[in-house]
């Protein structure tokens, strides 16, 4: 059986591509990159590391897409290095409520504390160190 390497890149449905981008930026410190693929409409993705999350708008998806593309459906797990307490704080300072934690999890390679913040959709975020 063949098997996969890497998670190359994920699609968001959002229901705005300016807010969405407005808080992974100045909320968790991505970068908004805009590209341009080969049918020539503007899109949009937020970068972090060497990871990729490609933004589409609610209603104006570009196909393929998902079956049921929704936006406030996603629960996606970051991880960080920096240390949780100063997450809270740096939320804390912004008005971004922690909705749980801190709390014992298991990522993929292992052992995971994390905080949950949502986004302007409802999409829950968690922000892990490993331990």
């Amino acid at each position: 059986m063949p098997e996969l390497r890497a998670l190359d890149h994920l699609v968001l449905t959002v229901a705005n591509v300016d807010a969405t981008i407005a808080f992974y930026c100045d909320v968790l410190g991505m970068q908004a990159e805009r590209f341009q693929p080969a049918d020539g409409k503007t899109r949009w993705a937020l970068k972090f590391g060497v990871q990729k999350i490609n933004l589409h708008e609610a209603g104006r998806e570009f196909e393929p897409k998902a079956a049921n593309a929704t936006a406030g459906s996603a629960d996606l797990c970051f991880l960080s290095d920096v240390a949780l307490d100063d997450w809270q704080a740096h939320f804390t300072t912004i008005d971004i409520a922690v909705v749980d934690g801190p709390v014992e999890r298991t990522g993929a390679t292992g052992p995971i504390q994390s905080i949950y913040v949502r986004d302007p959709d409802g999409n829950l975020l968690e922000i892990s160190n490993t331990i």
